[in-house]
């Protein structure tokens, strides 16, 4: 799994270096609802998902709003958290069962301090992390909600296909309502990904 996630993240890391990372991986088989990090929890390690899909959500005024999705290849992180060591305000909950690897926070840290291939690495998960918020935010202040959901469709058909209804139309920043005009004008144009 090591190899795979240097793969993914384009890194190459020698043979020390990839058993030295390997080791520290922390597979684990999650049902749906497990929670990865609770809210109130410092985020102790950043999760790489295998197989299944990980909804971060926060509450506000008692509506639970979706923050990201993610599946299989993503890197599962609550960065304020596992950055700062301090509680968590976002959640991490499955919502598919599947596999993710913990990568714990301390033990990354410990290799970082020894092996410049390792801080590569961290440095793509955080570069990965960084491009995939801004580009959320820029999409979220420029784009109309049926550009956003055209881009989600084109971009990342696997949130569209897999996920509940209303934690796409969160992740969209749009109504259940306003989702649903958007998908039925996306389909009576007849556009395809």
């Amino acid at each position: 799994m090591a190899r795979e996630i240097c793969h993914i993240y384009g890194v190459t890391l020698s043979v020390e270096a990839m058993h030295a990372f390997a080791n520290i991986l922390e597979p684990q088989k999650v049902l749906r609802g497990h929670k990865l990090v609770n809210e109130g929890d410092v985020c102790n390690h950043m999760f790489y998902v295998e197989r299944g899909m990980v909804l971060q959500y926060y509450k506000k005024n008692n509506v639970t709003v979706t923050e990201h999705i993610s599946h299989e290849g993503d890197m599962v992180i609550c960065i304020e958290s596992f950055f700062l060591r301090e509680p968590s305000k976002i959640v991490a909950s499955m919502i598919e069962p599947g596999v993710v690897y913990g990568i714990p926070h301390d033990a990354l840290d410990g290799l970082a301090h020894h092996s410049y291939e390792i801080c590569k690495l961290i440095f793509k998960f955080y570069q990965r992390s960084l491009i995939i918020s801004q580009k959320k935010a820029d999409v979220l202040r420029f784009e109309t909600a049926k550009e956003r959901y055209i881009r989600t469709m084109r971009e990342n058909p696997e949130i569209i296909r897999r996920a509940p209804l209303h934690n796409v139309a969160s992740f969209l920043q749009m109504t259940p309502e306003t989702l649903s005009r958007v998908r039925a004008q996306v389909t009576e144009e007849g556009i395809k990904v």
